[in-house]
Parts: structure tokens; C-alpha cells; sequence
């Protein structure tokens, strides 16, 4: 069974950090490559960054690039989003998905599965 726990998510002021951490079971990044998105009230679903393979192939898409950095640990089944000099804006629930490929435009179908989320909030 693909599953997918995401956790470190919180209450962070401004300016501060925080890593995200996605736990993945019943795939390897063979099969599928790992995605984070987040998600505001309101909102659009955002894609924000990709791994692909053991080899940690890193993607992010345009609108995205500078807001975190996506990591693996193969030897965990880890995946981490780790964001730095977080604001007000960057609020939002956080998932990881394990997807067919990296993209900056996603389908529906593009999705095997999602975590339940973690959610950030960056207070002023």
C-alpha cells in the first residue's frame, strides 16, 4: 500500500524555519518521484518543489524556485522540504504526493497518492 505521513509542520514566527518531513512506504522512488504542494485557504493547490529517483534528482518549478529545498534520505524513506526565512504568506497546509513525474503543470492523473498534510502557520 503507497502511503504517505508528513509531519514538523507548525507555528513559526517570521523569518524563522522550519523542515518538513515525508515518510513514504509501499513504493520507491523508482516507481513514483515525491512532490511537495501547499495549499491556502482559498487557494490554489502550489507546487513547490520534486525529487525523482535514488539518486535525488531535484525539480522546481519556476514559480516556486528560492522558496525551499527538497531532500532525500533513500536509507529512511525520507523525503524533506526544508524552507527558511518563512512569512505570513507562506501560511498554508503542506502535502507530499508521490507522482508520475515532475512538472510545473500537474493533471489529476498525475497523482498516485497523497499525504494528509501538515499544517505551517507563520505569524507576523
Amino acid at each position: 500500500e503507497v502511503q504517505l505521513v508528513e509531519s514538523g509542520g507548525g507555528l513559526v514566527q517570521a523569518g524563522g524555519s522550519l523542515r518538513l518531513s515525508c515518510a513514504f512506504s509501499g513504493f520507491s522512488l523508482d516507481d513514483y518521484v515525491i512532490g511537495w504542494f501547499r495549499q491556502a485557504p482559498g487557494q490554489e493547490r502550489k507546487g513547490l518543489a520534486c525529487i525523482a529517483s535514488r539518486a535525488g534528482v531535484k525539480y522546481y518549478p519556476n514559480s516556486a524556485k528560492g522558496l525551499s529545498t527538497i531532500s532525500v534520505d533513500n536509507s529512511k524513506n525520507m523525503v524533506y522540504l526544508e524552507m527558511n526565512n518563512l512569512k505570513p504568506e507562506d501560511t498554508a497546509v503542506y502535502y507530499c504526493a508521490a507522482i508520475r513525474h515532475c512538472t510545473d503543470r500537474y493533471v489529476d492523473s498525475d497523482f498516485r497518492s497523497w499525504g494528509q498534510g501538515t499544517r505551517v502557520t507563520v505569524s507576523s
